[in-house]
Protein backbone atom coordinates (compact mmCIF):
# COMPACT_ATOMS: atom_id res chain seq x y z
CA UNK A 1 0.00 0.00 0.00
CA UNK A 2 1.23 3.47 -0.84
CA UNK A 3 -0.46 6.85 -0.63
CA UNK A 4 -0.19 10.23 1.04
CA UNK A 5 3.50 9.76 1.89
CA UNK A 6 2.82 6.47 3.66
CA UNK A 7 4.10 3.11 2.39
CA UNK A 8 3.60 -0.33 3.93
CA UNK A 9 4.54 -3.72 2.49
CA UNK A 10 4.33 -7.25 3.85
CA UNK A 11 5.19 -10.75 2.66
CA UNK A 12 2.92 -13.21 4.45
CA UNK A 13 2.55 -16.97 4.40
CA UNK A 14 -0.81 -18.69 4.06
CA UNK A 15 0.22 -21.26 6.69
CA UNK A 16 -0.97 -19.67 9.97
CA UNK A 17 0.61 -19.81 13.42
CA UNK A 18 -1.61 -21.55 15.97
CA UNK A 19 -1.59 -19.87 19.37
CA UNK A 20 -3.92 -19.42 22.31
CA UNK A 21 -5.90 -16.40 23.44
CA UNK A 22 -6.04 -15.36 27.08
CA UNK A 23 -9.28 -17.35 27.30
CA UNK A 24 -7.51 -20.55 26.19
CA UNK A 25 -9.23 -20.70 22.79
CA UNK A 26 -7.05 -21.55 19.81
CA UNK A 27 -6.15 -18.51 17.71
CA UNK A 28 -4.84 -18.50 14.14
CA UNK A 29 -2.35 -15.71 13.50
CA UNK A 30 -0.75 -14.62 10.25
CA UNK A 31 2.84 -15.78 9.62
CA UNK A 32 4.60 -12.60 8.49
CA UNK A 33 7.81 -13.37 6.63
CA UNK A 34 8.93 -9.76 6.08
CA UNK A 35 7.41 -6.32 6.58
CA UNK A 36 8.47 -2.69 6.24
CA UNK A 37 6.88 0.77 6.47
CA UNK A 38 8.01 4.24 5.36
CA UNK A 39 6.48 7.59 6.28
CA UNK A 40 7.48 10.88 4.65
CA UNK A 41 6.06 14.41 4.72
CA UNK A 42 4.93 14.76 1.08
CA UNK A 43 1.35 16.10 1.22
CA UNK A 44 0.40 19.74 1.73
CA UNK A 45 -1.15 20.10 5.17
CA UNK A 46 -4.82 21.22 5.24
CA UNK A 47 -4.79 21.51 1.43
CA UNK A 48 -4.39 17.92 0.28
CA UNK A 49 -2.60 16.52 -2.73
CA UNK A 50 1.09 15.83 -3.23
CA UNK A 51 3.63 18.51 -4.01
CA UNK A 52 4.31 17.08 -7.48
CA UNK A 53 0.59 17.25 -8.35
CA UNK A 54 0.43 20.85 -7.17
CA UNK A 55 3.54 21.75 -9.23
CA UNK A 56 2.02 20.13 -12.32
CA UNK A 57 -1.21 22.12 -12.01
CA UNK A 58 -0.04 25.51 -10.69
CA UNK A 59 3.67 25.61 -11.38
CA UNK A 60 6.61 25.05 -9.06
CA UNK A 61 6.41 26.81 -5.71
CA UNK A 62 9.54 28.27 -4.09
CA UNK A 63 8.76 28.00 -0.37
CA UNK A 64 10.77 26.06 2.19
CA UNK A 65 7.91 23.60 2.72
CA UNK A 66 7.58 22.85 -0.99
CA UNK A 67 11.31 22.16 -1.28
CA UNK A 68 11.14 19.83 1.69
CA UNK A 69 8.15 17.98 0.23
CA UNK A 70 9.88 17.54 -3.14
CA UNK A 71 12.94 16.14 -1.39
CA UNK A 72 10.79 13.74 0.66
CA UNK A 73 8.94 12.53 -2.45
CA UNK A 74 12.23 11.66 -4.13
CA UNK A 75 13.55 10.02 -0.95
CA UNK A 76 10.37 7.94 -0.54
CA UNK A 77 10.58 6.76 -4.16
CA UNK A 78 14.20 5.69 -3.68
CA UNK A 79 13.43 3.90 -0.40
CA UNK A 80 10.48 2.00 -1.88
CA UNK A 81 12.40 0.90 -4.97
CA UNK A 82 15.41 -0.20 -2.90
CA UNK A 83 13.10 -2.28 -0.70
CA UNK A 84 11.45 -3.90 -3.74
CA UNK A 85 14.91 -4.73 -5.08
CA UNK A 86 15.83 -6.40 -1.77
CA UNK A 87 12.58 -8.41 -1.78
CA UNK A 88 12.81 -9.35 -5.48
CA UNK A 89 13.31 -13.07 -4.83
CA UNK A 90 10.31 -13.23 -2.47
CA UNK A 91 8.13 -11.15 -4.81
CA UNK A 92 9.03 -13.30 -7.83
CA UNK A 93 8.00 -16.49 -5.99
CA UNK A 94 4.78 -15.07 -4.50
CA UNK A 95 1.44 -16.52 -5.59
CA UNK A 96 -0.54 -13.25 -5.57
CA UNK A 97 0.29 -9.55 -5.24
CA UNK A 98 -2.34 -7.29 -3.64
CA UNK A 99 -1.49 -3.65 -4.40
CA UNK A 100 -3.14 -0.36 -3.49
CA UNK A 101 -1.52 2.62 -5.22
CA UNK A 102 -3.84 5.56 -5.94
CA UNK A 103 -2.68 8.33 -8.22
CA UNK A 104 -0.17 8.46 -11.06
CA UNK A 105 2.73 9.46 -8.80
CA UNK A 106 2.29 6.46 -6.51
CA UNK A 107 1.88 4.06 -9.43
CA UNK A 108 5.04 5.43 -11.06
CA UNK A 109 6.86 4.79 -7.79
CA UNK A 110 5.94 1.10 -7.91
CA UNK A 111 5.62 0.31 -11.64
CA UNK A 112 8.09 2.79 -13.13
CA UNK A 113 9.36 2.39 -15.70
CA UNK A 114 12.84 2.55 -14.15
CA UNK A 115 16.04 0.53 -14.27
CA UNK A 116 15.81 -2.71 -12.27
CA UNK A 117 12.03 -2.60 -12.18
CA UNK A 118 10.47 -5.35 -9.96
CA UNK A 119 6.69 -4.86 -10.26
CA UNK A 120 4.99 -4.74 -13.65
CA UNK A 121 1.54 -3.62 -14.71
CA UNK A 122 0.88 -6.69 -16.87
CA UNK A 123 1.70 -9.21 -14.14
CA UNK A 124 -1.23 -11.71 -13.95
CA UNK A 125 -0.72 -12.02 -10.17
CA UNK A 126 -1.65 -8.38 -9.53
CA UNK A 127 -4.84 -7.86 -7.55
CA UNK A 128 -6.54 -4.89 -5.94
CA UNK A 129 -8.18 -4.90 -2.51
CA UNK A 130 -11.93 -5.53 -3.00
CA UNK A 131 -12.83 -3.31 -0.02
CA UNK A 132 -12.01 0.10 1.37
CA UNK A 133 -8.62 0.51 3.04
CA UNK A 134 -7.23 3.14 5.37
CA UNK A 135 -3.77 4.67 5.83
CA UNK A 136 -0.92 2.39 4.76
CA UNK A 137 0.37 0.87 8.02
CA UNK A 138 1.41 -2.57 9.22
CA UNK A 139 -1.82 -2.92 11.20
CA UNK A 140 -3.88 -2.10 8.09
CA UNK A 141 -2.02 -4.76 6.11
CA UNK A 142 -2.78 -7.35 8.81
CA UNK A 143 -6.45 -6.31 8.81
CA UNK A 144 -6.62 -6.54 5.02
CA UNK A 145 -4.99 -9.98 5.05
CA UNK A 146 -7.56 -11.14 7.60
CA UNK A 147 -10.39 -9.82 5.43
CA UNK A 148 -8.97 -11.61 2.38
CA UNK A 149 -8.44 -14.98 4.07
CA UNK A 150 -11.44 -15.33 6.40
CA UNK A 151 -14.92 -16.54 5.51
CA UNK A 152 -17.76 -14.57 7.04
CA UNK A 153 -21.03 -16.31 7.79
CA UNK A 154 -24.37 -14.80 8.70
CA UNK A 155 -27.24 -16.61 10.37
CA UNK A 156 -30.77 -15.82 9.20
CA UNK A 157 -33.69 -17.34 11.10
CA UNK A 158 -36.93 -18.54 9.56
CA UNK A 159 -38.78 -15.36 10.47
CA UNK A 160 -36.29 -13.23 8.56
CA UNK A 161 -36.51 -15.55 5.54
CA UNK A 162 -40.30 -15.34 5.64
CA UNK A 163 -40.13 -11.56 5.81
CA UNK A 164 -37.72 -11.55 2.85
CA UNK A 165 -40.05 -13.76 0.83
CA UNK A 166 -42.98 -11.53 1.75
CA UNK A 167 -41.16 -8.39 0.57
CA UNK A 168 -40.18 -10.05 -2.72
CA UNK A 169 -43.77 -11.22 -3.24
CA UNK A 170 -45.11 -7.73 -2.55
CA UNK A 171 -42.71 -6.19 -5.07
CA UNK A 172 -44.11 -8.35 -7.91
CA UNK A 173 -47.69 -7.81 -9.14
CA UNK A 174 -49.91 -10.52 -7.75
CA UNK A 175 -53.00 -11.93 -9.47
CA UNK A 176 -56.42 -11.19 -7.91
CA UNK A 177 -56.89 -14.88 -7.10
CA UNK A 178 -53.69 -15.10 -5.04
CA UNK A 179 -53.97 -13.29 -1.70
CA UNK A 180 -50.76 -11.78 -0.31
CA UNK A 181 -48.99 -13.91 2.26
CA UNK A 182 -49.25 -12.71 5.82
CA UNK A 183 -45.97 -12.07 7.62
CA UNK A 184 -45.24 -14.69 10.24
CA UNK A 185 -44.22 -13.58 13.71
CA UNK A 186 -41.30 -15.22 15.47
CA UNK A 187 -42.41 -17.80 18.01
CA UNK A 188 -42.86 -16.45 21.51
CA UNK A 189 -40.38 -17.94 23.95
CA UNK A 190 -41.78 -20.18 26.65
CA UNK A 191 -41.60 -19.42 30.35
CA UNK A 192 -38.84 -22.00 30.75
CA UNK A 193 -36.75 -20.32 28.02
CA UNK A 194 -37.26 -16.89 29.59
CA UNK A 195 -36.26 -18.22 33.03
CA UNK A 196 -33.15 -19.90 31.58
CA UNK A 197 -32.16 -16.69 29.78
CA UNK A 198 -32.59 -14.70 33.02
CA UNK A 199 -30.49 -17.21 34.99
CA UNK A 200 -27.81 -17.07 32.28
CA UNK A 201 -27.61 -13.28 32.48
CA UNK A 202 -27.35 -13.28 36.27
CA UNK A 203 -24.79 -16.08 36.47
CA UNK A 204 -22.50 -14.69 33.79
CA UNK A 205 -22.58 -11.26 35.45
CA UNK A 206 -21.65 -12.73 38.85
CA UNK A 207 -18.85 -14.86 37.38
CA UNK A 208 -17.34 -11.96 35.42
CA UNK A 209 -17.28 -9.81 38.59
CA UNK A 210 -15.98 -12.74 40.74
CA UNK A 211 -18.85 -12.42 43.23
CA UNK A 212 -18.36 -15.87 44.80
CA UNK A 213 -20.80 -15.69 47.77
CA UNK A 214 -23.52 -14.18 45.58
CA UNK A 215 -22.91 -16.83 42.90
CA UNK A 216 -23.20 -19.74 45.34
CA UNK A 217 -26.27 -18.16 46.95
CA UNK A 218 -27.96 -17.67 43.57
CA UNK A 219 -27.40 -21.32 42.63
CA UNK A 220 -28.85 -22.62 45.90
CA UNK A 221 -31.76 -20.13 46.06
CA UNK A 222 -32.96 -20.94 42.55
CA UNK A 223 -32.26 -24.70 42.87
CA UNK A 224 -29.89 -24.57 39.91
CA UNK A 225 -27.37 -27.38 39.49
CA UNK A 226 -23.68 -26.35 39.15
CA UNK A 227 -23.82 -27.98 35.70
CA UNK A 228 -26.49 -25.50 34.54
CA UNK A 229 -26.21 -24.94 30.77
CA UNK A 230 -26.50 -21.38 29.56
CA UNK A 231 -29.36 -20.33 27.28
CA UNK A 232 -29.08 -19.61 24.46
CA UNK A 233 -26.41 -22.33 24.20
CA UNK A 234 -22.81 -21.14 24.18
CA UNK A 235 -20.49 -23.06 21.89
CA UNK A 236 -17.24 -22.59 23.86
CA UNK A 237 -18.44 -22.00 27.45
CA UNK A 238 -21.72 -23.85 28.06
CA UNK A 239 -21.47 -24.08 31.90
CA UNK A 240 -20.42 -21.71 34.72
CA UNK A 241 -17.21 -23.69 35.25
CA UNK A 242 -16.25 -23.36 31.57
CA UNK A 243 -16.87 -19.61 31.70
CA UNK A 244 -14.89 -19.11 34.93
CA UNK A 245 -11.95 -21.09 33.52
CA UNK A 246 -11.95 -19.15 30.24
CA UNK A 247 -11.92 -15.85 32.20
CA UNK A 248 -8.98 -17.06 34.34
CA UNK A 249 -11.05 -16.50 37.49
CA UNK A 250 -9.13 -18.89 39.76
CA UNK A 251 -11.12 -18.18 43.00
CA UNK A 252 -14.44 -18.74 41.18
CA UNK A 253 -13.14 -22.01 39.71
CA UNK A 254 -12.04 -23.25 43.15
CA UNK A 255 -15.39 -22.30 44.73
CA UNK A 256 -17.44 -23.98 41.99
CA UNK A 257 -15.41 -27.18 42.31
CA UNK A 258 -15.11 -27.46 46.10
CA UNK A 259 -18.32 -25.79 47.34
CA UNK A 260 -20.82 -26.15 44.49
CA UNK A 261 -19.33 -29.52 43.35
CA UNK A 262 -19.33 -28.61 39.67
CA UNK A 263 -18.47 -31.44 37.28
CA UNK A 264 -15.06 -30.83 35.60
CA UNK A 265 -15.56 -33.61 33.03
CA UNK A 266 -18.36 -31.92 31.05
CA UNK A 267 -17.35 -31.18 27.46
CA UNK A 268 -18.31 -28.12 25.45
CA UNK A 269 -19.60 -28.34 21.88
CA UNK A 270 -16.02 -28.18 20.63
CA UNK A 271 -15.02 -31.08 22.95
CA UNK A 272 -13.14 -28.93 25.47
CA UNK A 273 -13.06 -29.55 29.24
CA UNK A 274 -13.06 -26.56 31.62
CA UNK A 275 -9.39 -27.19 32.50
CA UNK A 276 -8.35 -26.92 28.84
CA UNK A 277 -9.80 -23.37 28.74
CA UNK A 278 -7.64 -22.12 31.63
CA UNK A 279 -5.25 -19.49 30.29
CA UNK A 280 -2.89 -18.94 33.24
CA UNK A 281 -1.15 -21.00 35.88
CA UNK A 282 -3.23 -19.68 38.79
CA UNK A 283 -6.42 -21.04 37.23
CA UNK A 284 -4.80 -24.40 36.46
CA UNK A 285 -3.51 -24.55 40.04
CA UNK A 286 -7.10 -24.00 41.25
CA UNK A 287 -8.14 -27.22 39.47
CA UNK A 288 -5.18 -29.09 40.98
CA UNK A 289 -5.93 -27.71 44.45
CA UNK A 290 -9.56 -28.83 44.10
CA UNK A 291 -8.38 -32.29 43.14
CA UNK A 292 -6.20 -32.41 46.24
CA UNK A 293 -9.04 -31.24 48.48
CA UNK A 294 -11.81 -33.43 47.02
CA UNK A 295 -9.69 -36.49 46.39
CA UNK A 296 -9.21 -38.65 43.33
CA UNK A 297 -12.48 -40.51 43.93
CA UNK A 298 -14.69 -37.44 43.55
CA UNK A 299 -14.37 -37.15 39.76
CA UNK A 300 -12.53 -38.77 36.89
CA UNK A 301 -9.77 -36.18 36.95
CA UNK A 302 -7.85 -37.90 34.17
CA UNK A 303 -10.88 -37.54 31.91
CA UNK A 304 -11.13 -33.88 32.93
CA UNK A 305 -7.46 -33.39 31.96
CA UNK A 306 -6.44 -32.15 35.44
CA UNK A 307 -2.81 -33.06 36.39
CA UNK A 308 -1.69 -34.37 39.78
CA UNK A 309 -3.14 -32.87 42.93
CA UNK A 310 -1.61 -29.80 44.54
CA UNK A 311 -2.26 -28.61 48.08
CA UNK A 312 -3.03 -25.01 48.91
CA UNK A 313 0.07 -24.84 51.12
CA UNK A 314 2.25 -25.77 48.14
CA UNK A 315 0.58 -23.10 46.05
CA UNK A 316 1.13 -20.45 48.74
CA UNK A 317 4.79 -21.45 49.20
CA UNK A 318 5.44 -21.22 45.48
CA UNK A 319 3.69 -17.84 45.26
CA UNK A 320 5.78 -16.52 48.18
CA UNK A 321 8.97 -17.80 46.55
CA UNK A 322 8.05 -16.17 43.22
CA UNK A 323 7.18 -12.89 44.95
CA UNK A 324 10.56 -12.94 46.69
CA UNK A 325 12.31 -13.62 43.37
CA UNK A 326 10.44 -10.77 41.69
CA UNK A 327 11.35 -8.45 44.56
CA UNK A 328 15.03 -9.37 44.20
CA UNK A 329 14.87 -8.79 40.45
CA UNK A 330 13.25 -5.39 40.99
CA UNK A 331 15.96 -4.44 43.52
CA UNK A 332 18.69 -5.52 41.11
CA UNK A 333 17.04 -3.55 38.30
CA UNK A 334 16.80 -0.49 40.57
CA UNK A 335 20.50 -0.74 41.46
CA UNK A 336 21.40 -1.11 37.80
CA UNK A 337 19.35 1.97 36.85
CA UNK A 338 20.94 4.02 39.62
CA UNK A 339 24.43 2.97 38.53
CA UNK A 340 23.61 3.80 34.90
CA UNK A 341 22.18 7.19 35.91
CA UNK A 342 25.27 7.97 37.95
CA UNK A 343 27.55 6.99 35.08
CA UNK A 344 25.63 9.19 32.64
CA UNK A 345 25.74 12.07 35.11
CA UNK A 346 29.52 11.80 35.50
CA UNK A 347 30.00 11.59 31.74
CA UNK A 348 27.82 14.66 31.18
CA UNK A 349 29.75 16.59 33.85
CA UNK A 350 33.06 15.65 32.21
CA UNK A 351 31.80 16.66 28.75
CA UNK A 352 30.45 19.95 30.09
CA UNK A 353 33.81 20.70 31.77
CA UNK A 354 35.65 19.92 28.53
CA UNK A 355 33.32 22.17 26.51
CA UNK A 356 33.80 24.95 29.05
CA UNK A 357 37.59 24.62 28.83
CA UNK A 358 37.52 24.68 25.04
CA UNK A 359 35.24 27.72 25.06
CA UNK A 360 37.48 29.59 27.51
CA UNK A 361 40.67 28.60 25.69
CA UNK A 362 39.58 29.24 22.10
CA UNK A 363 36.77 31.75 21.95
CA UNK A 364 37.56 34.62 24.28
CA UNK A 365 36.01 37.94 23.44
CA UNK A 366 37.29 41.33 24.60
CA UNK A 367 38.01 41.55 28.28
CA UNK A 368 38.52 37.76 28.57
CA UNK A 369 34.73 36.97 28.44
CA UNK A 370 34.03 33.62 26.71
CA UNK A 371 32.13 33.79 23.45
CA UNK A 372 28.52 32.60 23.64
CA UNK A 373 27.45 29.45 21.85
CA UNK A 374 24.71 29.33 19.20
CA UNK A 375 22.25 27.71 21.63
CA UNK A 376 22.89 30.43 24.23
CA UNK A 377 22.40 33.12 21.61
CA UNK A 378 19.07 31.60 20.50
CA UNK A 379 17.91 31.35 24.10
CA UNK A 380 18.84 35.00 24.71
CA UNK A 381 16.99 36.10 21.56
CA UNK A 382 13.83 34.17 22.55
CA UNK A 383 13.84 35.52 26.09
CA UNK A 384 10.69 37.49 26.82
CA UNK A 385 8.81 36.24 23.73
CA UNK A 386 5.48 34.45 23.82
CA UNK A 387 5.35 30.67 23.09
CA UNK A 388 3.65 31.32 19.72
CA UNK A 389 6.42 33.67 18.58
CA UNK A 390 9.07 31.24 19.80
CA UNK A 391 7.45 28.40 17.84
CA UNK A 392 7.30 30.55 14.69
CA UNK A 393 10.98 31.48 15.01
CA UNK A 394 11.90 27.83 15.51
CA UNK A 395 9.94 26.79 12.39
CA UNK A 396 11.65 29.46 10.33
CA UNK A 397 15.06 28.36 11.62
CA UNK A 398 14.33 24.73 10.71
CA UNK A 399 13.06 25.71 7.26
CA UNK A 400 16.26 27.69 6.61
CA UNK A 401 18.33 24.71 7.74
CA UNK A 402 16.36 22.39 5.45
CA UNK A 403 16.86 24.73 2.48
CA UNK A 404 20.56 24.83 3.21
CA UNK A 405 20.77 21.02 3.30
CA UNK A 406 18.85 20.70 0.05
CA UNK A 407 21.09 23.34 -1.56
CA UNK A 408 24.20 21.42 -0.51
CA UNK A 409 22.75 18.14 -1.83
CA UNK A 410 21.89 19.73 -5.18
CA UNK A 411 25.35 21.26 -5.35
CA UNK A 412 26.97 17.85 -4.83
Amino acid sequence: MIGGGHFAAMVVSLAPKIGKKHTGVDERQATVIAHKTFHRYTTRRKQGGSQSANDASKGAAHSAGSSLRRYNEAALTNEVRELLKEWKSMIDTAELLFIRATGSTNRRTLFGPYEGQVLRNNDPRNRSFPFSTRRATQAELIRSFTELTRVKTSTVDEAALAALNTSSTASTPSTPSTPPAKPTKPPKPSKEDEAAALHTTQLTSLIRRSKIPALLSYLSTNNLPPTFHFAPPNYHTPTPLHLAASLNAAPVVLALLTKARADPTILSDDARTPFSLAGDRATRDAFRAARGELGDAAWDWELAGVPTALSRADVEKREQRERAERAEEEKAETRRRRAETERLRRESEIEEAQRRERRVGKGKALGGVPEKTAAEKREEEARGLTPEVRARLERERRARAAEERIRRLQGN
